[in-house]
């Protein structure tokens, strides 16, 4: 038998002096409650109950016991209500976990905006190009690039990350601007080696015409960073994410090319580690932060 239900049933025996409506109030048939009494008494080595056909009265035993039940019972309740009041409320502890450019360019600035806004909220905020397992490590929610894969975990979606190819102005004078994908075969490439087909670049056309392209250069890296610096250095032409670009882009450091031609653009998702009781604290966060990254976000200031 619960244990819990016993106990819960044997208080409202006492305080109803019935055993058919303590059972009626807890949505139990009474040989079913008479059973859970029964396996309280025996468990006590001790009668709990005077019975008749008038109802039940506690015995001595059974009155102390009560007693002490009725503590266990308040603490249960404000128990459920402490965590019911922590599902509702952003408090706690938040782990948050992305990539390393996304997180310094984009993340960091929209998570401190939010901390301001929930002063009772404490951030552990982790930066990692490689995969994170979100239940091995603890982490709450990540926030992912790409089409998800099927897997158990919660998600969200919160937007879309488009790229843009760009090259330096002195770079284009001295080595020209193509004007069509084919032309890139001529030109330097500095390479990201992680998305975006690695050296293999492919665009698509005005009039939905795909065009895939091998390209070859100096500098081949899995930092979006290190590409975006030495493409403002005139070493080649870099594919870069916007919100990677955008700056330089406005500042004229670099110009965007091809700009007729569309790229992949890759999936923003919130995940976290169960579709089902997901804390307030994470759910909140979440559709705040589908709020930041909805329409054109790498062009806002975050």
């Amino acid at each position: 038998m619960d244990r819990v239900t016993g106990i819960q049933l044997f208080i409202r025996v006492v305080e109803t002096g019935s055993f058919s409506k303590a059972s009626a109030d807890m949505g139990l048939t009474q040989p079913t409650a008479t059973k859970h009494v029964a396996a309280l008494e025996r468990r006590l080595g001790a009668r709990l109950f005077h019975r008749s056909t008038r109802g039940a009265t506690p015995t001595e035993v059974g009155a102390a016991y009560y007693d002490k039940c009725k503590l266990i019972a308040r603490e249960l309740e404000e128990a459920d209500n402490l965590a019911a009041l922590m599902q509702q409320r952003l408090q706690g502890s938040l782990r948050i976990s992305t990539s390393v450019a996304f997180g310094r360019r984009v993340l960091t600035p929209l998570v401190l905006k939010f901390m301001q806004q929930h002063p009772g909220l404490n951030v552990d905020l982790s930066f990692e190009d490689r995969y994170v397992n979100l239940v091995e490590q603890g982490i709450d929610l990540a926030v992912r690039m790409g089409r998800l894969a099927d897997s158990s975990l919660g998600s969200r979606h919160l937007g879309r990350n488009p790229w843009v190819l760009v090259g330096a102005p002195a770079y284009l004078a001295e080595r020209g601007t193509p004007q069509q994908p084919a032309e890139l075969q001529g030109h330097a490439a500095l390479i990201y080696s992680s998305v975006q087909g690695d050296d293999r670049w492919v665009f698509s056309g005005p009039e939905g015409r795909v065009e895939q392209v091998a390209v070859t250069g100096p500098l081949r890296s899995n930092n979006l960073s290190a590409l975006l610096s030495a493409a403002r250095q005139g070493m080649g032409l870099a594919l870069l994410p916007w919100y990677v670009a955008q700056e330089s882009v406005g500042a004229g450091a670099v110009q965007p090319l091809l700009t007729r031609w569309t790229l992949p653009e890759q999936e923003v998702h919130a995940v976290f580690p169960s579709p089902r009781l997901v804390p307030a604290k994470v759910s909140g966060f979440a559709t705040w932060l589908q709020g930041q990254l909805a329409g054109e976000w790498w062009t806002r200031k975050l």
